[in-house]
């Protein structure tokens, strides 16, 4: 077997050793059957909350068995066919066994950071703010960039998107927009996307310059019923209103928009489907996430200090750069990945960015140390 595929091998073996110790591979099966004979109790929904937690669990250690042992045994079945090649003398096989090794390492790569997703509510779904900055026309123009960057992103990932609420830019583009991102780990990608990103390019608006632009982007998990947020009803104001916006199928006009402000905190969030009751659910768990995640960002204040960028959408604050002139380049300031494809980025390839933002945090890495490596 040639060094490099040994070496290959080695990086597979390295990652499923780190997914034993992520699931704990000792007692994992015997923690399977019990699960099974949980689930198998006729009393287990009579509580219906308890019962989806369980359901969940379960799932979660499911998948993670299924994993090891799939990866496993396509690393043991090439081997075999690379050494049953070579003393063939095959090199069709040999090539053909050496190609599905390399997917393999990247697959059991992959694997290995999703199994980094063990935060309470990584597992939950997401919203995606995204506000326009510093850079008037231009920077609502950029945050529709994003937007759509994003929705690529969700919906290469098989995640569903619902659109919340949109305000349209006076001229082009959009001042503000909220989605929900529906999937398993759609929190735990998202939340390395919080942050300023930052555009160069050739202004698009006739003015044939170089414009710098700035757009936030915020992700909040969706609190589920097992985590719970109490909103004193005395602290917060519920008005409806007619919704507006630029038309088209993702925004309505109805009378049913609602607006929930919470008075101690200013944080608005707003809800535009057609049912008011339906929006009053969506706005009140939108104000949950941003409350839980304002009390998880007290708990871990100094990492936040280390990991985010905090501040307004401008100069200084920003977390990566997108830059289209005079070269093209995207760059994270806080782990230093970069590319060159601005044109796959931009249309949803941001798995590398937030793969390299999630292995940083493990690492224990803070943002002046990635920068001085």
């Amino acid at each position: 077997m040639r060094a490099e595929i040994q070496n290959i091998v080695a990086e597979i073996e390295k990652s499923l050793d780190l997914l034993a110790q992520r699931m704990n591979w000792e007692t994992a099966e015997f923690r399977l059957e019990e699960f099974n004979a949980r689930v198998e109790d006729p009393n287990l929904w009579d509580d219906p909350a308890a019962a989806q937690k369980l359901m969940r669990e379960r799932q979660m250690l499911v998948d993670a068995i299924d994993t090891y042992k799939s990866i496993k045994q396509e690393l043991v079945d090439n081997i075999e066919l690379i050494e049953l090649g070579e003393m063939e003398e095959d090199s069709e096989v040999v090539g053909e066994a050496e190609s599905a090794l390399k997917a393999l390492r990247d697959k059991a790569a992959q694997k290995e950071l999703e199994a980094l997703l063990d935060g309470e509510t990584d597992p939950n779904d997401a919203f995606l703010e995204i506000k326009a900055g510093a850079g008037g026309t231009e920077a609502c123009d950029w945050a529709s960039m994003l937007a759509r960057m994003y929705v690529r992103w969700a919906e290469s990932r098989g995640y569903e998107v619902d659109l919340q609420e949109e305000q349209a830019g006076a001229e082009a583009g959009i001042k503000s927009v909220t989605y929900q991102i529906k999937g398993h780990n759609a929190y735990g990608w998202l939340k390395s996307e919080s942050g300023t990103h930052r555009l160069v390019r050739i202004s698009p608006f006739g003015k044939g310059t170089r414009e710098t632009s700035f757009a936030a982007v915020g992700a909040y998990p969706v609190i589920d019923d097992n985590i719970e947020v109490v909103v004193n009803p005395a602290e917060i104001r519920i008005d409806t209103y007619r919704s507006s916006g630029a038309g088209g199928q993702h925004v309505n006009t109805t009378d049913s928009a609602v607006r929930i402000t919470h008075i101690p905190t200013g944080i608005v969030v707003t809800s535009s489907e057609k049912s008011q009751h339906q929006n009053r659910d969506i706005a009140m768990k939108a104000l949950k996430s941003r409350l839980y995640q304002m009390e998880l960002d007290r708990r871990n204040a100094e990492v936040n200090a280390l990991h985010e960028a905090k501040g307004d959408a401008g100069w200084g604050n920003q977390i990566r750069s997108y830059v289209m002139q005079p070269y093209q380049m995207v760059k994270d300031l806080r782990t230093q990945y970069e590319t060159a494809d601005t044109k796959g980025v931009l249309d949803g390839d941001l798995d590398g960015f937030m793969a390299a933002t999630l292995a940083m945090k493990v690492a224990g890495k803070s943002r002046a140390d990635a920068q001085g490596e």
